[in-house]
């Protein structure tokens, strides 16, 4: 039986017909045939950019540069070319926010041009960034694919002398373990002394980003979600809860979810990208009476049990038990609770039509935050910015109080007590408690201690990233911050660090700059921090329509593989026409 890849093989030699290399150094260096395919493209598609943007030749100098980027960071792949069309389409849009909208007008003294009269002004120019974005998306694909007739495909570095078949392990399929194992696939190509393997407690890469829309209801659940086995292609995942890890032996052990006998792992370089989970404080009746954010699952109870209240408060006569089903507690005021928070405001005033006997003032939704300024991975200005936009729109905000207890129907701050029948529980995290468990050296917050190239300490053959190790800059010595654009940088340095060992050379030290941090915080708004790169060197700082149009666009072409992108795509789509949907999905009981 013909495996996809074996039918994908058929077809190129079907359509493009294998013949002589032309060109030794484009065949045996795939980044630099990437380079020269990118800058070509890109050279083609400026001219949708010099027309509509300040400076013919800025305009075709930048194209060909950001087409060279494109080139090298994409890897391409046979015939697909409305992937690459959506693709590059989608990252232009970024490209207008940073070059058109915040760098031109900072550089020329009148600063971003992000009010309404300015977007306007600057909307040709965005037309051309999506012109230039298809053009680019259509040419690459296209030189791609005819290099791989010309040439050949692109041969991946040989790497002799390794005698024996060398297993890699990947604990955890997040943004860290996922993106460690497609990098090991790409660095490693048809390499078969090598194999990888991913064990996961689920199967499929959940889009953390997104969760709070699902929550509230602005996209399908299985539209932020992609499956493992469908973007691994030479990595055998193994879905299973890993249990015990045996150093000694080298061995992973993996409890199946369905019951039977657990499954065994044997290996030779081990990544833990586990991830973590909620940390209640110690506090058993918070955890027993609160829900989790951390899953797909959690959302979907969150929203369905939203419905559930609403339902209940319509049919209820005394308003103090009508008030309690329809106050909503959020406990932290991070990125997962504002944003949380700010989408079941929105959900719930936004379904209020469906229930006639429920009026505006029966809904509250209250964020609890121990600090007096809310999203403290961004400015205090910003953070003032999104607690009174929140605020205009109905939040509550408990600023500087913590929760102490909760009991059903009652949560209990350390001034007062709120009477709800809904806690959410954003307020802290810690890692994964199999870190401790394994025998490794940890942190005070239970993180395995890893060195500067992202292995762990006094372990060979061990490496850590994400939330679950205690990762510092290689170059600044910093602490590295559990977010996923850093999870993804470390996984793809990562990889490269396993292959320069496994090949006996050195590997090199994580150091990756923050691109900043994006947050909605309601309907159409959002704030935003990013810092530019060299030569700007500077952090920008906006809100409003303009970041959560920003925040929509880079987070959709982010989101893996092109099917997920139209499908969420078209949520957004729908939620301009039709009210959010209401109909529970899962048994409440």
């Amino acid at each position: 039986m013909q495996t996809i890849d074996d039918e994908v093989k058929d077809v190129e030699k079907a359509v493009f017909p294998r013949t002589p290399a032309r060109s030794q150094g484009l065949r045996e260096n795939r980044f630099l045939r990437r380079a020269v395919i990118g800058a070509g493209s890109g050279l083609l598609a400026s001219l949708a950019l010099a027309v509509t943007i300040p400076g013919i030749t800025a305009g075709i100098a930048l194209g060909a540069a950001l087409g060279t980027l494109y080139g090298i960071g994409l890897r391409p792949k046979p015939l697909q070319y409305a992937e690459a069309i959506f693709t590059a389409a989608a990252l232009s849009i970024p490209c207008w926010m940073l070059f058109s909208v915040i760098a031109w007008p900072a550089l020329s003294g009148h600063g971003p041009q992000w009010d309404a009269e300015g977007m306007r002004t600057l909307f040709p120019q965005l037309a051309g960034w999506l012109l230039y974005g298809a053009v680019l998306g259509l040419t690459s694909q296209a030189a791609n694919d005819v290099a791989r007739r010309v040439l050949g495909p692109e041969i991946q570095a040989s790497q002799p002398g390794i005698p024996t078949r060398t297993r890699i392990v990947i604990l955890g399929g997040g943004f860290g373990g996922m993106t460690t194992a497609e990098n090991l696939e790409r660095e490693f190509g048809a390499d078969a002394s090598v194999s990888f393997t991913l064990i996961s407690d689920a199967n499929a890469l959940l889009f953390t980003p997104m969760l709070a829309e699902v929550a509230g209801s602005s996209l399908e659940p299985s539209h932020i979600s992609t499956p493992l086995r469908t973007s691994l292609h030479r990595t055998d995942v193994v879905r299973g809860r890993v249990t015990r890890v045996d150093l000694e032996r080298r061995i992973v052990v993996a409890a199946s979810p369905h019951g039977g006998e657990d499954k065994e792992v044997a290996y030779d370089h081990l990544v833990f990208a586990l991830g973590s989970v909620s940390n209640y404080l110690g506090n058993d009746n918070v955890r027993n009476s609160s829900f989790d954010f951390k899953s797909l699952l959690d959302a979907i109870r969150i929203r369905n049990h939203v419905i559930d209240m609403f339902e209940r408060a319509d049919r209820e006569t005394d308003e103090t038990v009508r008030r309690e089903l329809l106050t909503f507690v959020i406990a932290g005021g991070g990125f997962a609770g504002v944003e949380l928070a700010g989408a079941l405001n929105d959900f719930g005033r936004g379904i209020l039509a469906d229930y006639p006997h429920l009026r505006p003032d029966d809904v509250n939704v209250t964020l609890v935050h121990a600090r007096q300024v809310i999203l403290p991975e961004l400015s205090a200005t910003l953070g003032e910015y999104a607690r009174q936009s929140m605020e205009a729109r109905g939040v509550h905000f408990e600023l500087g109080r913590r929760v102490m207890d909760a009991r059903p129907g009652l949560v209990t701050l350390d001034n007062r007590e709120i009477r709800a029948r809904t806690l959410v529980w954003t307020a802290g995290t810690a890692p994964n408690p199999l870190m401790q468990k394994s025998g490794l050296e940890t942190d005070k917050r239970g993180a395995a201690v890893v060195d500067r190239t992202l292995a762990v300490a006094g372990r060979q053959g061990l490496w850590a990233l994400g939330d679950c190790a205690a990762v510092v800059d290689g170059k600044t010595g910093k602490p590295c911050p559990p977010t996923a654009q850093f999870a993804l940088r470390e996984g793809r340095a990562l990889a490269r660090n396993i292959k320069a060992v496994i090949q006996g050379r050195e590997p090199e030290p994580f150091h990756f700059d923050s691109l900043g941090a994006l947050c909605v915080v309601g309907h159409h708004t959002a704030c935003a921090e990013l810092n530019l790169p060299w030569p700007i060197r500077k952090s920008v700082r906006f809100s409003g329509l303009l970041a959560w149009l920003m925040w929509r666009g880079i987070y959709v072409s982010k989101l893996p593989g092109l099917e997920r992108k139209v499908r969420v795509l078209i949520d957004w789509t729908i939620e301009l026409f039709f009210p959010r949907d209401i109909v529970q999905t899962i048994d409440l009981k």
